[in-house]
Formats: C-alpha cells, sequence, structure tokens
C-alpha cells in the first residue's frame, strides 16, 4: 500500500511552498521520523517527515513551487528495508581505499544549511573533505570547496597532459548566455521581502527622521558586568537589550508610535511586541520579542539570541514572525553608517541602529572623541506626526546615555 506524502499547512496565509531540496531521494528507503524535504515558504522553511517507514518514490523536482495539501511523494510501506549487514563488507573496503580526509557521504550528518547549499552548487558532498566533528561538513568547508575546486581540476590536467609551452594559455571568453549573468526565480521569502516593501513604500506616508547617540556610559557598564551577567546567565549582554528597553520607554512616552492603521481606524496598541530585524542567508525575517516591557535583560538577550539562531538554521516558527508593534534593524553589524529604514506594515515605526565610529564631538564647550551612533526613526506620517517622531528619538537617545534607569532589573 503507497502512503501520499502531502504538503501540510504550516502557517496561516501560507498557500503555496518551493521544495528547496529533497533530503531522501526517489528509490530510496526511508524510516519513520526522518525527514524526507524542506519546504521553503515565504515567511519560515520546514522540514516535512516520513509517517511511515517504507521506499520513496517523489513526484516534483527540487525548486518546484508546490501547493498545501499537494501530492509530492509516495512512500511504499509493504516495501522491506535493505540489509546493512550485506553491504557492510562492500563499505568497509571502499572507505580502506579512500584517501585521508576522504568524507563519507552520508546526507543524514549534514546539517540544513550545508544541504541547501551543495544542493545549489551542485556539489558531490562526497567529495568534500570534513572539518567538522567527526568528519562532519560546516558550510566553510563547501565554501572553501567551491574556491578552490577550478584550481585543482586544472593542476590534475597539468599532471596528465605534457606542457609544450611556458606561454599563459588565454582563458575562453564566456559566452553571453551562460557566463555574464544568472538567472534564477526569486524564492518565495525573496518575493515576499519585495512585495512587502513595496506595499509600504506604496501605502503609508514613509518620513525619517535622525538624531545620533554617545554610547560611552551603555559601553562602560557593559564592560563592568560582562563577566558576573555571563556567570549569572551563561550568555553575553549585548547592545540590542538596552535599546529594546529603551524603544519601551519612548513609546510609553510617544503612544502615537506603538500604533498601525487599518482602513479608517487608528488602533493604538497597549503591549509591546517588538520584532528584531535578524539577517540570514535567505532574506530578512523580524521574529517577535513578547511582552518586551515585562522582560529582563537576560531574557531579552536569551529571546534575541534564540531566535537569531533559529532563523539562520531555517528552523524559525510562523507564529514567531507575527503580531509585532514596532520594530527594531540593526544595521550597524554590517557597519552601516546611516540609514533610512523601512517600515514592517502594518506598524507605524522602525527603529535603525547604525554602527558604533568613534567621532569628534563638542561636550561642554570642548572638542572630545565619543563612540557615537546615528539613530533613525523611519514613521507612517499618517499616524506619527513630526513632533511625536523627533520627542520618541530624543527619549531612545536620553536612555541609552544616561541608563541608569535601565538598568534597575539587571
Amino acid at each position: 500500500m503507497s502512503i501520499e506524502v502531502k504538503i501540510p499547512p504550516v502557517g496561516e496565509s501560507i498557500s503555496s511552498g518551493v521544495v528547496s531540496v529533497w533530503h531522501k531521494k526517489s528509490g530510496e528507503y526511508v524510516e519513520a521520523g526522518e525527514a524526507l524535504l524542506t519546504l521553503e515558504t515565504d515567511k519560515v522553511s520546514t522540514e516535512i517527515t516520513a509517517e511511515k517507514a517504507g521506499l520513496l518514490e517523489t513526484k516534483v523536482e527540487e525548486g518546484q513551487e508546490v501547493k498545501i495539501g499537494e501530492v509530492v511523494a509516495l512512500i511504499d510501506d509493504q516495501a522491506t528495508a535493505p540489509a546493512k549487514a550485506k553491504s557492510a563488507a562492500p563499505n568497509e573496503a571502499a572507505a580502506a581505499a579512500k584517501p585521508a580526509g576522504a568524507r563519507s557521504a552520508n546526507a543524514d550528518v549534514l546539517s540544513p544549511a550545508v544541504k541547501r547549499l551543495t544542493t545549489e552548487e551542485k556539489l558531490d558532498p562526497a567529495e568534500i573533505s570534513g572539518t567538522g566533528k567527526g568528519g562532519r561538513l560546516t558550510k566553510s568547508d563547501v565554501l572553501s570547496h567551491r574556491q578552490t575546486k577550478p584550481a585543482t581540476k586544472t593542476s590534475t590536467d597539468d599532471q596528465e597532459k605534457p606542457r609544450v609551452a611556458t606561454k599563459p594559455v588565454e582563458e575562453p571568453r564566456p559566452t553571453e548566455s551562460s557566463e555574464r549573468f544568472t538567472r534564477k526565480k526569486m524564492s518565495p521569502l525573496r518575493r515576499k521581502i519585495a512585495a512587502q516593501l513595496v506595499m509600504a513604500q506604496q501605502t503609508a506616508a514613509i518620513l525619517t527622521t535622525f538624531n545620533e547617540c554617545d554610547m560611552s556610559e551603555v559601553m562602560a557598564f557593559r564592560k563592568k558586568v560582562q563577566e558576573k551577567f555571563q556567570a549569572d546567565h551563561d550568555l553575553k549582554l549585548g547592545f540590542m537589550s538596552f535599546f529594546i528597553k529603551a524603544t519601551v520607554e519612548a513609546l510609553k512616552a510617544v503612544p502615537a508610535i506603538n500604533s498601525r492603521i487599518e482602513g479608517d481606524d487608528f488602533i493604538l496598541n497597549h503591549y509591546f511586541d517588538i520584532g528584531v530585524a535578524v539577517g540570514t542567508e535567505r532574506g530578512l525575517v523580524v521574529p517577535i520579542v513578547r511582552d518586551a516591557d515585562k522582560k529582563s535583560f537576560a531574557e531579552l538577550e536569551r529571546d534575541v539570541a534564540d531566535y537569531a539562531a533559529r532563523a539562520r538554521d531555517g528552523k524559525i516558527k510562523i507564529e514567531d514572525l507575527q503580531g509585532g508593534t514596532f520594530t527594531i534593524s540593526n544595521g550597524g553589524v554590517y557597519g552601516s553608517l546611516m540609514g533610512t529604514p523601512i517600515l514592517n506594515a502594518p506598524q507605524s515605526g522602525i527603529l535603525g541602529m547604525h554602527t558604533i565610529q568613534q567621532r569628534p564631538v563638542a561636550l561642554k564647550g570642548e572638542v572630545v572623541v565619543r563612540p557615537m551612533m546615528y539613530l533613525a526613526l523611519s514613521y507612517d506620517h499618517r499616524a506619527v506626526d513630526g513632533k511625536e517622531a523627533v520627542t520618541f528619538l530624543i527619549k531612545v537617545k536620553e536612555a541609552i546615555e544616561n541608563p541608569t534607569a535601565l538598568l534597575l532589573d539587571l
């Protein structure tokens, strides 16, 4: 009897996705609970597992878009598992014949990120030497192999063919169609990001106001308590928790920014679910720190670290991305000095953090050098007046430059 493998519902408003990679190939025997494929949607990536053991027959190709409920494979649960004992001896012989540093092509030891990269680059994992624990492949192993592969091939060719000239061989010019550009479909997440950005620009009256803050006090305090904070909570104290706390205080002082517009209605939120933008290989996602006003520094840092790790591993849940009231985006981690963030619709405000830079500033009539950060607040002018936007940004600046009030619950 064949069991249908269908695409399950993965979240509200998600109607389709893309089969980004098959972890098991057609004709392979799979065990119950084994990951069959990774489904990439416009919000999250999720693994689809086998409900029962049996022989797999795939119905769609990698890269194909599928709808929720669509049958993508069949599993013959009447098929018997192949005898592993019979193939043990050949496998041992093959392993002995492999050169030192060679790696077994066991797909089960590949992380989702490595699987996705090897699939996209059409690389054979068996040809790559792993430097991870137990010989496992890491992302850096794959990237290094990709960079060195052409050089290795040239070296092998040189050994097989006698050299007839010392003049360097001129490389053939790339063809217009295959080398000068690459055409591929946008991922569902990238399409969603594009649609959201365009929609925000078209529906909101976006304006940005700027200010700067002196990071001296926060940096000095963070350095002072870092060792104890790590010992007590087993994680580092970063800057994001300070800015989340400062943002909450500013939103309390200027409630209009903690709002959204729906049709002809103005909705004022009385809770503080703060989105923190996280950059991943697939695009930008914004997990939500719930009830940020009720959480300690340690809880905020733990939430942010956990969301960032899960987002980069493609394991973020759809409910983690829904329902934020305000967003913080830290372009400073990439070296951005100043920028204008775009609203995360339907929110009315987004705070942009930027890189910390030692700059000369005037302080009490003297020029001194201080670690300064530019701050940017983009806001929907339909819901927020300029005075409110400027006041909000000044409140954030004051909280960061004088963090004593923020530190009461540390």
